[in-house]
């Protein structure tokens, strides 16, 4: 859980918020971002406003990482974890944003702030992965400070084959 806003030179980091609705559903029904942020085929808005309640559930709770990032008054996109350590060490991000905001440096921004946060708060390492033809999430990752590990996976989404690259950055 994030404790605190964490802000940037033009951006807030801050749990999710019931009046991010229609933002983060602008987002995850997006047929742009499901391209490379792994998301459900939504049958119906209830669907989707059912994965929105899930994820204002656990940017409350202890345990998990999920930050809305504003730009002003706008949620433009959300950094979640995916996975953490069982040791608590190590955790490992995603990041899903509106395609409106792509190519303006925000997503390194907020993916930068976050990392910083998540060191101060004791983790000693930071992973993400994206699909290996996601050139613009590589390109954050490196410019956050990542450097590409050896860990690759094959993952089937969508009815393709995706190979998924892994970028790391370890505490100072």
């Amino acid at each position: 859980m994030i404790k605190r806003t964490i802000k940037t030179a033009r951006l807030t980091l801050s749990p999710l918020e019931e009046r991010d609705l229609e933002d983060v559903l602008a987002i995850i029904t997006d047929p742009t971002v499901k391209k490379t942020y792994m998301l459900p085929d939504f049958p119906d808005r209830e669907s989707a406003v059912r994965l929105f309640r899930r994820l204002l559930a656990l940017s409350g709770e202890e345990r998990h990482y999920i930050v809305g990032i504003r730009l002003g008054d706008r949620l433009i996109g959300f950094i979640n974890d995916t996975e953490i350590s069982e040791d608590g060490r190590s955790l490992e991000l995603g990041w899903a944003f509106n395609p409106e905001f792509y190519g303006q440096g925000y997503a390194t921004e907020a993916v930068t702030a976050i990392i910083d946060y998540l060191f101060g708060e004791g983790f000693s390492e930071v992973t993400a992965g994206a699909f290996e033809s996601n050139l613009a999430s590589q390109r954050v990752m490196e410019k956050s400070g990542m450097v590409r590990v050896d860990k690759v996976d094959e993952i089937d989404y969508r009815g393709e084959t995706h190979r998924c690259v892994y970028y790391s950055k370890k505490a100072q």
